[in-house]
C-alpha cells in the first residue's frame, strides 16, 4: 500500500463539502449552504469574454497575470481606497482567492512557525496553514464579542515567536466586519508584535452598514499586510476563478515563484472578464448588494421570530444562527433539517469548534426560496 503524507492523512475533509455530499441526488432541496451568488455574472463581463474567444485569446498569460488586469487592479484600489500598489512589483493575479491564501501561507511559513487563525473561520485557513508547515493557534472568538477579534482577546494569544495571523472581513461564516476604529486598535497589536497579516477581504463590496476599510491603508500596516481580494462574490464570478494578492515586493515575488510552478497563470478568459468587471460593472454590483441587503433583513427577522437567535451580519451573504435552544448538535440539526424538510444549511462546526451550537445559512438565494426555506425550518422546529 502506498504511504500518503502524514500531514495530508491528518487533514479532515472540508466540513462544507462533506455535508453537501449528502445533498447530491436529493430532489426538491432548497440549498442555503454553498457560498455562491445566485446571480448570473453581469452580461457585459460575459460578453467581453465571449469576444475575447472570438479574437483568439486562448493562450497562457504572464505568471503574474495580464499586465492590463494588474494595472486595472492598481487603479481600482487607488481610486477606491487611496491604496497604492505597483502593478509590476506588488500585484499577483491568482486562480481565485483560495489559491492566493495557499500561496501566501507557503511563501511566509517555515516548519513550526506559529500562526493565529480565528475560530470559527473559513474552512481552508487551518488545514492549508498546517500543510505549509505552520503551527496553528486558534483564537477562540465568542458570540459575546460578536465572534470578532478584540484587542483584549488577541493579547492572550500573542507571543514573541508568533509570525503571522489570518484575518477575514467581512467574515465567512459569521458575517461580522470591522469598523476603521476597531481595525486601528487591532493594527496596533499587529505592528507592536511585528506580525505578518494575511487579510482576506473578498467580501469587501458586500459591507452593508459602514464603509469597508482595507487593513493595508492603516498606519504601519501596508508593509506587513498581504491583501487578498477577487471577483467571485461581488461580481458573481465564482466559476471564472480570478483573484489577486497585493503586498510587499519580496512576498509577492515569493508567491509568484510558487505560482509559476504549480498554477502557471489564471485563465486568460477569466482575466479579461475581470478587466471588464473593474471597468464597467459598478451598477450591477450595487444592484446585487441592494438585493442581498433586502434578503438579509428578511432572514434575520424571520429566524429570530421563529426562535433561532441571530444577529444582523454586517457583510457577506451569510447569517450564523444559534440552534442551542433546540438541544441538538449543529450536525444533528443540519442533517435532520435536510432529511425531514429538504433544506440544506451548514453545521457551524464545519468552521471550527467555536461553531458548535450554530448553523451557517447563505442568503445567496432568491427571495421565494428564502421564504419557502424559512417556512420549512419553522415547521421543522415545531
Amino acid at each position: 500500500m502506498m504511504e500518503i503524507s502524514k500531514c495530508v492523512q491528518k487533514m479532515k475533509p472540508s466540513g462544507i463539502r462533506e455535508f453537501f455530499d449528502l445533498v447530491m441526488g436529493m430532489k426538491d432541496v432548497i440549498s442555503l449552504g454553498v457560498g455562491e451568488p445566485d446571480f448570473v455574472t453581469p452580461w457585459n463581463i460575459c460578453e467581453s469574454a465571449i469576444f475575447s474567444l472570438e479574437k483568439g485569446y486562448t493562450s497562457y498569460t504572464s505568471n503574474k497575470g495580464l499586465y492590463d488586469l494588474r494595472l486595472a487592479i492598481s487603479r481600482y484600489l487607488k481610486n477606491k481606497f487611496s491604496l497604492s500598489y505597483n502593478p509590476d512589483q506588488n500585484i499577483l493575479v491568482t486562480t481565485g482567492v483560495s489559491e492566493a491564501v495557499d500561496l501566501a501561507l507557503r511563501a511566509i511559513l517555515n516548519k513550526g512557525d506559529k500562526i493565529l487563525i480565528p475560530d470559527p473561520s473559513y474552512v481552508s485557513y487551518d488545514p492549508i496553514s498546517e500543510l505549509a508547515g505552520g503551527k496553528v493557534i486558534l483564537v477562540k472568538t465568542t458570540e459575546a464579542d460578536d465572534f470578532k477579534l478584540t484587542p483584549n482577546l488577541l493579547k492572550k494569544y500573542v507571543s514573541k515567536d508568533l509570525k503571522a495571523i489570518v484575518i477575514n472581513y467581512p467574515a465567512n461564516p459569521t458575517g461580522v466586519s470591522y469598523t476603521r476604529k476597531e481595525l486601528l486598535a487591532l493594527s496596533k497589536i499587529f505592528v507592536d508584535n511585528d506580525l505578518i497579516v494575511i487579510s482576506d477581504e473578498i467580501y469587501d463590496e458586500l459591507t452593508y452598514d459602514f464603509s469597508h476599510t482595507p487593513l493595508a491603508t492603516l498606519p504601519g500596516m501596508k508593509q506587513r499586510t498581504i491583501y487578498l481580494n477577487g471577483f467571485s462574490k461581488a461580481f458573481a464570478m465564482t466559476g471564472w476563478r480570478v483573484g489577486y494578492a497585493c503586498g510587499p515586493e519580496e512576498i509577492i515575488s515569493a508567491m509568484t515563484k510558487i505560482h509559476q510552478y504549480t498554477m502557471l497563470c489564471a485563465p486568460i478568459m477569466g482575466q479579461l472578464g475581470a478587466i471588464e468587471a473593474l471597468r464597467g460593472s459598478s451598477g450591477s454590483v450595487l444592484e446585487m448588494k441592494r438585493e442581498y441587503k433586502r434578503r438579509r433583513e428578511f432572514i434575520v427577522s424571520k429566524l429570530n421570530e421563529i426562535g433561532l437567535s441571530c444577529r444582523m451580519p454586517e457583510g457577506t451573504f451569510y447569517v450564523f444562527a444559534s440552534i442551542k435552544n433546540t438541544g441538538m448538535s449543529s450536525a444533528e440539526f443540519a442533517k435532520d433539517l435536510l432529511y425531514k424538510e429538504k433544506v440544506a444549511v451548514v453545521p457551524g462546526t464545519a468552521f471550527g469548534e467555536q461553531g458548535a451550537g450554530y448553523i451557517r445559512i447563505a442568503y445567496a438565494s432568491s427571495m421565494d426560496n428564502l421564504k419557502e426555506a424559512m417556512a420549512r425550518i419553522e415547521h421543522f422546529l415545531k
